[in-house]
């Protein structure tokens, strides 16, 4: 039973709404609390994932050292939120990593720094500008998985890798100078990470040291690509886990290097702003009404996990993007096809989890059918790639479907290994006893509802009500009747494994089987003896191996005859004996059981050595099938949203017919509504859209949607729209909606206009940038000012495609010299009786109201206060010498 004592007791007691005892002691009375051993899983899940605490796991060991203790206690593994292994309660859909950062320089900080080199307002709130550019080695893993991955970053990106890795702990070392401590701290604590320090061991890290984590080598020939702050962390994150793990002989996979140019770059603010992993607006959870969530169409654990992956490091590679798109398009071809490879995908397991608890020395016999049911699926896969090839086989050219055909299934096809895997599967076929799995379970459950049963009649006639609610619930199940046959059949041992999985093993049965028929020609002889049919032999724990006797028929002159016997126990209606025939009989077969479970071991260990020793192959194959399951979801989005495959290039250019926001579409449709579809055509000719309108008009979905479909066509996905053509995008950077910082005493202009320094800093002309609003934090003058001098910097500076919605109007005429750069705008249309409607198709041009007073109206504002809002827009226009805009008149008088 799992106990807590003195003030962990007291303190995480109440927490876990466990009742809080005293034990007597010599040192005087120690508070504790403990739960049964089976409810571990339950409370480790308040404890780390919850409280995010540290548990450490102690176990009781034989005691070698001597003297009056029979056992030792000693830690076995501390368990913390970045070091789940195959605790129940992960969510199986997303990684659960652990991230190790080391910012070089760490352990030599700079000797001159102008700390004040930046205004106090920016500083207080933002890294100083040395240490921006501060190269930063990152490292991640998921114990789960066995992933390893590494980075070299920079300081002042660091918040955005930590938003799109999203670890649940991170590790740094505990020897920073504490000026970069305390940023680093800055950097992370908006998005409430786990941080933990830890003292390295090694002075000088080095890529030979990861080796005995790892299932293979890292290649000379790569070493030298790694950079050192690389190395740092790994070693940190390595060190961490062995400390963590005591040495559990983890195999990790070699790690992957990710580097900057690989993958398109989006910063937190965008990652948060285009909702491209979750949103928690309107209490919605789980994801829904992210991009993540409404693309998701996989049937696999491990495939929703790489396409979290793929959609927050979107590819720069066209050979790696027109790949996926291929697979995308002959999945989509065939509809029947990519249902029987759905179906079949449906029936394998997380089988990048399961072979990393095998190599961890965790896995059971579940973890082994399952693994078999993989393999099979796995077989059934690569069938139905063949058969899928095979049709267009001796066809006359003209007539083979190069869609259906193409090179990616059949790439996916070679890269599957079969042969030793399937030996693996029929080895554990032929030893695993399903059957008796089965019903091992059922007993296992049996068990597990008595105990709760019990501890429920102990709580209900003393515990309180907050006590009984904390106990689970659960259901007995009636019991069948059993006849008199029935009951005088003592129950057999459960074997998991097969009794011909070893010649040992065979061989134990068969001595067991004649033990027990040795039983029962002594039970026969013995109710000739005596005279009594009733009699059993059984085995008890108080009493050992005896012979029972029911009913009230004397028989102390039959065992005074009988040798060996001896009378322990009699009531009125059973009589119980110990016979020395017996008692012999019943030692051989519990010494033969003993054997049996024993070789069992020995045979279950051989099978977890069989899939170690597969676990490249096995982790290879379980890749090819997540990008299966992440083709079919694709294909399968394609066909129910009508998207089409886009066109990627080197160019400049963002061609977008008919484009549609992917979220926003489904949740009008939702409501039954139309969705108002919008052409984007943005590159060299047209470089900035500047786009005016009314509120509410869709300006900002417009903005939105475009960067989300760039998003998509780099992830290899078709695309909400009629036509694509884009060239890659390096980075996409957003400015929309508002938000401060009170904390940190940055207010909603502050905030803005950092965001707004990080895009006009790091934008690139390969970069794609949308901005809302900028401005609208301070006064009209000094809003328009700040706006004009983005658009200015943008369009001379940053040269990248920009998407920038405004409400100052006035923005349109300072920009009429800007060649590359166009006006687009969204209306409205005006009805009888002061009724109007959005027109959400962009035109080119100009809307200089924002109609804000039908907004307004629409809100609920009370007329009193439209009534008042039209006094002073009228006054406004007549100091202005206009007129105030025919649209904002009727609003008003309507």
């Amino acid at each position: 039973m799992p106990q807590l004592y003195l003030d962990q007791a007291d303190k995480y007691g109440p927490l876990l709404n466990l009742k809080v005892a005293s034990k007597r002691t010599a040192a005087g009375p120690v508070p504790m609390a403990g739960f049964p051993f089976f409810q571990l899983d339950r409370f480790l899940k308040i404890l780390v994932q919850d409280l995010n605490e540290y548990v450490a796991i102690s176990e009781e060991f034989p005691n070698t050292k001597g003297g009056d203790l029979k056992s030792d206690r000693r830690v076995t593994r501390t368990i913390s939120p970045g070091t789940l292994i195959d605790e129940k309660f992960m969510d199986p859909y997303e990684n659960n990593f652990l991230l190790a950062i080391y910012p070089t320089g760490a352990d030599r900080p700079p000797q001159h720094v102008e700390r004040e080199a930046l205004p106090a307002e920016l500083a207080h709130g933002s890294l100083p500008a040395w240490q921006i550019s501060l190269p930063v080695g990152l490292a991640w893993l998921d114990l789960s998985t066995g992933d390893f991955v590494t980075q070299a970053s920079t300081l002042g990106t660091l918040a955005s890798a930590a938003a799109r890795i999203g670890p649940r702990e991170i590790v740094m070392s505990n020897g920073y100078d504490d000026g970069l401590k305390q940023n680093i701290l800055n950097v992370l604590e908006q998005q409430r990470h786990i941080l933990t320090y830890h003292a390295p061991q090694s002075i000088e890290p080095s890529l030979s040291s990861w080796t005995p984590m790892l299932e293979s080598e890292v290649p000379h020939d790569m070493h030298d690509s790694f950079a050192h702050v690389e190395v740092a962390a790994g070693s940190l994150l390595l060190e961490y886990v062995q400390d963590r793990l005591q040495n559990s002989g983890i195999k990790l996979q070699p790690p992957v290097r990710r580097q900057d140019k690989e993958t398109m770059s989006i910063d937190k603010n965008s990652m948060r702003a285009l909702e491209v992993l979750g949103t928690s607006k309107e209490g919605l959870g789980g994801g829904k009404g992210s991009l993540l969530h409404t693309v998701r169409r996989t049937v696999t654990k491990s495939g929703a996990r790489l396409l979290r992956d793929w959609i927050s490091s979107p590819s720069m590679s066209l050979q790696v993007i027109n790949a996926r798109l291929d697979l995308v398009s002959q999945l989509l071809h065939s509809r029947a096809f990519r249902e029987e490879i759905t179906n079949l995908l449906r029936r394998s397991y997380d089988s990048q989890r399961l072979v990393q608890k095998f190599s961890l020395g965790r896995g059971d016999a579940d973890d082994l059918v399952s693994l078999l049911r993989t393999i099979e699926a796995t077989n059934g896969i690569a069938a139905a790639l063949e058969k899928h090839a095979s049709r267009w086989t001796g066809c006359p050219a003209d007539e083979v479907d190069s869609e259906a055909l193409g090179p990616s299934l059949q790439s996916l096809r070679g890269r599957l290994s079969l042969d030793r895997p399937n030996v693996l599967a029929k080895l554990i076929a032929s030893s695993i006893d399903e059957d008796n799995l089965v019903e091992s379970h059922r007993i296992q459950e049996t068990e597990t509802t008595d105990i709760v049963t019990i501890a429920q009649e102990v709580l209900h006639s003393e515990g309180s009500a907050d006590d009984q609610a904390a106990m689970p619930r659960v259901t007995r199940a009636k019991p069948k009747p059993k006849d008199h046959v029935e009951q005088e059949v003592e129950a057999e041992d459960t074997w998991i494994l097969r009794r011909d999985a070893s010649p040992i093993l065979e061989k134990l049965h068969d001595a067991i089987d004649g033990l027990r028929q040795d039983k029962c020609i002594l039970a026969s002889r013995l109710r000739k003896v005596l005279g009594v049919q009733s009699l059993t032999l059984r085995w008890t724990p108080g009493l050992g191996f005896i012979c029972h006797v029911k009913g009230t028929k004397d028989v102390s002159a039959s065992l005074k005859i009988s040798s060996g016997a001896r009378d322990v126990k009699t009531t009125k209606s059973t009589r119980s004996f110990h016979h020395a025939e017996w008692s012999s009989l019943g030692s051989k077969t519990d010494q033969a059981k003993l054997r049996i479970r024993a070789e069992e071991q020995r045979v279950f260990q051989e099978l977890r050595e069989q899939v170690v020793v597969n676990l490249v192959r096995l982790r290879r194959n379980a890749a090819v099938l997540d990008e299966l399951d992440i083709g079919c979801s694709f294909a399968t989005l394609a066909e129910e949203q009508g998207l089409v495959r886009p066109t990627l290039n080197l160019s400049l250019d963002h061609k977008i017919i008919g484009g549609r926001h992917p979220t926003v579409k489904l949740g009008l449709e939702e409501q039954g509504r139309s969705f108002v579809s919008n052409d984007c055509l943005i590159g060299e000719k047209e470089r900035i859209w500047l786009v005016t309108g009314p509120n509410m008009a869709g300006k900002s979905t417009f903005l939105r949607q475009n960067a989300l479909i760039s998003i998509l066509a780099q992830v290899g996905s078709f695309v909400p729209a009629e036509k694509a053509e884009i060239g890659l995008v390096d980075q996409i950077f957003t400015r929309v909606g508002s938000a401060d910082n009170l904390f940190r005493d940055q207010s909603t202009f502050m905030v803005e206009m950092m965001e707004t320094a990080m895009i006009l800093n790091q934008a690139t002309p390969q970069s794609f940038v949308i901005m809302d609003e900028i401005g609208r934090g301070t006064t009209p003058e000094d809003g328009t000012a700040v706006g004009f001098a983005c658009l200015h910097h943008l369009y001379h500076k940053n040269r990248c495609r920009t998407l920038f919605a405004t409400h100052f109007h006035t923005l349109a005429d300072m920009t009429k010299g800007f060649e590359h750069l166009a006006c687009y705008c969204t209306d409205v249309a005006e009805g009888p009786g002061g009724s109007f409607s959005f027109i959400h198709r962009l035109r080119k041009g100009v809307n200089r109201s924002s109609h804000a007073l039908k907004v307004a109206r629409l809100a609920g504002i009370p007329e009193v206060a439209i009534e008042t809002a039209r006094s002073v827009l009228e006054s406004f226009a007549v100091q202005n010498a206009s007129p105030v805009e025919p649209s904002e008149r009727q609003a008003a008088a309507a």
